[in-house]
């Protein structure tokens, strides 16, 4: 088992020279960051996650949660290192000072959430869920709900869930079933929820589960559904948990990975009702609940970047140890002496570096659009709606293959549980289906941020790569030239798909996540040529010339093993949808 390590010069360099550290909003209270800050804040989180949440992905994943008479008992430990995480601030550390949070930018809590997700995926799924709910709440809730909720949530005392999925009801909300009868000052909601993540547990003293459900006069389809704040435990008039609300986890899901994490089957109003307080309008529950779900998606897309980090690791460290082969002269060597070897690490490292730089950009855009206000915000928050599908959808794609190729690595030792590689390719597997599965990630992107706007927000995307590629005259000439070649692929692409969708109208979904593939290699190939470039720079002013030639290698690497995809990604994404849809149902 190998022993994680959080790659902090990597990441140094990337928020000071590559992205750049993001600048407080003109007129707020906040102050600029400088680099010792970060890096401290860096080193203190990584420390936190290599001792203490690291040691326990294991343990989660042999000795899983389980439920008894009184709800969920989690994995043993996972209590102890969530009080320690709250103690330190950890929870607060991007959020809003208004209600006790630290105010950091969004790129430094992407950083830090890195860390907890390659420590323990499972664990780390607790929180994450409750960053999210806080996102809906500080944005629809009410002054009310804010001032009672937000606090304890922000401070880690409390945890957040979110409730969409019904046992007939999966991806398609239409048919969602939960109920929600106004009564009072409140609502009393009557329903089943499945696949909900951290349902319930012991390690927070209450539970703030936001519940998709439909008033009684509702109408049909999507547009009737509700979004309210339904709480394990109802407060008294001193704001603190007490009576027990009428809902209760009915079974936890046995699942192929994140065992440590208890995905509950939730069951809300068995005894009349579970006290729901609205969030947002009436009948406008999708709109908050997207909220919350975009700010999970870009971190989910995260957690593909840690678990492929960590399997990364795992495959270095065992290729290093491994001996097998001679040479003529009779002398052993290690497996990573081999090339198809050094192939297979090469590559997952390229994909590393490249899905951190994209994950952390799109961090940074949120940043840069909280900034600015007028048409400057409207196109930075364009920027942030197309990147959402990308990271999402890209990064947690190309970590399933990252993970494979760590098993690759180790043999048949990669089969074996004992190494661990086998859990992060089982732990890994989920992320493209939760919070969206990159059909409905492809979907999204080409019809909400692409045709929406008839390609405006990927245009301006296009331009600025465009600008990048004569900007960074010293990034290896592979990622120059790949990456040039590759932006034409791009635009003829969607220019086709445009175009064809009049003939063919399934064109566009029949082609979208091959087109969405292709652009996530293009981001990555974008964000690994600013940093070549800047690497170049930095090697004419440094003595650590090793650091920054291995930047401009990776970066060259990434051009031959996997920008060169673009190019069939491309003649897949247009070849239409005849092929696809015209053979019979019954042939299949």
């Amino acid at each position: 088992m190998h022993n994680y390590r959080y790659p902090r010069e990597e990441v140094l360099f990337l928020l000071n020279d590559v992205i750049g550290l993001p600048r407080p909003a003109e007129g707020s209270e906040g102050e600029e960051l400088d680099s010792d800050t970060v890096a401290a804040v860096i080193e203190e989180a990584a420390r936190f996650g290599e001792n203490l949440i690291a040691p326990s992905n294991v343990t989660g994943d042999r000795q899983p949660p389980q439920l008894g008479e009184t709800g969920v008992t989690e994995t043993a430990g996972f209590a102890d290192i969530y009080h320690q995480f709250c103690e330190a601030g950890w929870p607060a550390l991007g959020e809003n000072p208004a209600y006790g949070g630290q105010g950091l930018p969004n790129l430094i809590s992407t950083a830090t959430s890195e860390i907890w997700q390659s420590g323990n995926l499972a664990w780390a799924l607790c929180p994450l869920l409750t960053f999210g709910a806080i996102d809906a709440l500080e944005h629809h809730g009410s002054d009310t709900l804010k001032s009672i909720w937000l606090e304890k949530l922000i401070s880690g005392e409390w945890t957040g869930t979110m409730n969409l999925t019904e046992p007939d009801a999966g991806s398609d909300l239409a048919a969602l079933k939960t109920r929600a009868e106004p009564e009072g000052d409140h609502y009393l909601i009557q329903g089943q929820k499945i696949f909900i993540t951290w349902g319930d547990h012991q390690m927070a003293s209450n539970i703030c589960h936001l519940v998709l459900a439909r008033l009684p006069d509702a109408p049909a389809g999507v547009k009737g559904i509700s979004l309210f704040l339904v709480p394990k435990y109802l407060l008294d008039d001193q704001g603190v948990p007490a009576q027990r609300n009428d809902l209760r986890p009915l079974a936890i899901e046995h699942k192929m990975g994140i065992h440590g994490s208890p995905t509950c089957v939730m069951s809300y109003g068995d005894n009349g009702g579970a006290v729901g307080y609205l969030v947002g309008e009436p009948h406008q529950g999708l709109t908050c609940m997207f909220t919350m779900m975009n700010s999970a998606r870009q971190s989910v897309g995260v957690q593909g970047l840690a678990v492929a980090e960590r399997a990364y690791q795992a495959a270095r460290d065992y290729a290093r140890e491994r001996v097998q082969g001679t040479l003529k002269d009779g002398s052993r060597v290690t497996i990573i002496n081999h090339p198809d070897v050094r192939r297979m690490l090469v590559q997952m490292r390229a994909s590393c570096e490249a899905m951190r730089a994209f994950a952390y950009e799109a961090a940074a855009e949120v940043d840069r659009a909280r900034a600015v206000e007028g048409e400057e915000q409207a196109r930075r928050e364009a920027r942030v709606a197309l990147y959402t599908p990308l990271v999402k959808g890209w990064l947690t794609e190309l970590a399933q293959e990252v993970c494979s190729l760590a098993m690759q690595v180790h043999g048949g030792m990669g089969y074996i549980e004992e190494t661990g590689v086998a859990q992060l390719y089982r732990d890994a597997r989920i992320l493209p289906i939760y919070e969206g599965t990159t059909g409905i990630q492809a979907l999204d992107l080409i019809g909400r941020k692409i045709a929406a706007d008839r390609g405006a927000a990927l245009e301006d995307l296009f331009e600025e790569i465009s600008g990048s590629l004569k900007a960074c005259p010293d990034a290896p000439a592979p990622l120059r030239e790949g990456l040039e070649k590759a932006l034409n692929q791009a635009r003829r692409c969607v220019g086709h798909l445009m175009q064809a969708a009049g003939q063919d109208p399934a064109a566009p979904a029949a082609g979208s996540v091959n087109l969405m593939l292709l652009l996530g290699y293009l981001c990555g190939g974008w964000m690994l040529l600013r940093s070549a470039q800047r690497a170049a720079e930095r090697e004419k002013q440094s003595d650590n010339s090793a650091f920054w030639q291995t930047r401009q290698k990776v970066a060259a690497a990434y051009a031959e093993q996997l920008l060169v995809r673009c190019g069939y990604l491309a003649q897949a994404a247009s070849a239409g949808s005849a092929n696809l849809m015209e053979i019979d149902e019954d042939q299949f």
